[in-house]
């Protein structure tokens, strides 16, 4: 019987109370955005934060709780805006969308940050039993390439390399956890030339061998081309994420059934961009349409969670949809409310 897994992408919005105090604290201009050297004061902040959302997601049911990336001013791309030999200059549109970050310019060698791993470990003394429900959240290394600017290695190969290399000493740090998510939505937007699909399941597997814990690379705004997928299926990952509410989910579907997919999978079922909540049920018919259209494969795993980072939405919408997703892999009940 398949495994109905409660999680969330990730980089979930800041609650209310938080915008207006974090942004006294760190001001009103880019310069002011984190950089890794806050004060006290605000470090503190997001604690007392990172607490509450945690325990928003643990109370909403799930399986997997995040750190919730608050501090992510750059999105994705935060990683890289807080390793000091990055100078995050200039600003640029997050994909399509109305969200900018800033362009993290790589103009030394990508050495150890340790930033990702100090959130993580913050966030293991608030979750329970962290090493069976931690989920651990980063950038895949396409989409932190695509997101960032060379100035320092001068070849789009030995950069790519060197961003999963980065990333992969990052994940070397890492407290227990039993889940790592890795995010690709540029694999959609903006799918790599062929010398860099060549090199995109070595690329996820020097992240992903750093970990004990299942890793899933997740895809959204839509699907993959037919050679990205036939090259990210290569990866030895555990699942593969897959956007649902996006409308060309049949060609994801047409992907899976030329080339296969993994034993487990990732689903985002509930719209992430989009403040209507659907019901339990409606996240429900999702789930059993994607395995009504793979009869022959019954998977191990199936995760269920937004299509695309949340952070995006109010959070009263957020924590509806969080409940609704729990319900909809049977963790809470329910009412319909879409």
């Amino acid at each position: 019987m398949t495994e109905r897994v409660a999680t969330t992408t990730g980089l979930l919005p800041l609650p209310d109370p938080a915008k207006e105090e974090l942004s006294d604290l760190k001001g009103h201009q880019k310069h002011d955005l984190i950089s890794g050297s806050e004060g006290e004061e605000i470090a503190s902040a997001y604690a007392e934060y990172r607490r509450e959302v945690i325990d928003d997601q643990q109370s909403a049911g799930l399986d997997r709780i995040t750190e919730g990336q608050l501090r992510w001013d750059d999105m994705l791309a935060h990683p890289l805006t807080t390793h000091e030999n990055v100078d995050p200059n200039g600003i640029v549109r997050y994909y399509d969308n109305n969200n900018f970050y800033r362009d993290p310019q790589v103009r030394g060698e990508l050495d150890f940050s340790g930033d990702v791993a100090a959130e993580l470990e913050a966030a293991s003394e608030t979750i329970d039993d962290p090493a069976e429900s931690l989920q651990a959240v980063l950038p895949g290394p396409y989409s932190l390439f695509d997101l960032a600017s060379d100035e320092h290695y001068g070849d789009d190969a030995e950069f790519f390399g060197a961003i999963a290399d980065f990333l992969a000493g990052e994940v070397e740090a890492f407290p227990a956890h039993k889940t790592l998510t890795l995010h690709e939505p540029s694999l959609v937007e903006n799918p790599p030339n062929e010398d860099l699909v060549e090199r995109l399941a070595g690329a996820v597997d020097t992240v992903a061998s750093e970990t004990d814990a299942d890793v899933v690379v997740h895809t959204y705004f839509g699907a993959l081309d037919e050679t990205t997928y036939a090259h990210l299926m290569d990866a030895d990952v555990e699942a593969l994420g897959f956007d649902l509410v996006a409308g060309d989910r049949e060609e994801t579907l047409s992907n899976i059934t030329e080339f296969g997919t993994k034993d487990a999978a990732a689903l985002g079922v509930a719209d992430g961009q989009n403040t209507l909540v659907e019901s339990a049920d409606t996240l429900e018919e999702r789930v059993e349409w994607f395995e009504d259209q793979i009869p022959v494969q019954e998977f191990d795993r199936l995760y269920l969670s937004t299509n695309t980072e949340p952070f995006y939405l109010p959070v009263n919408k957020h924590l509806a949809k969080l409940e609704a997703i729990a319900a909809a892999a049977g963790n809470v009940d329910q009412e319909v409310t879409a």
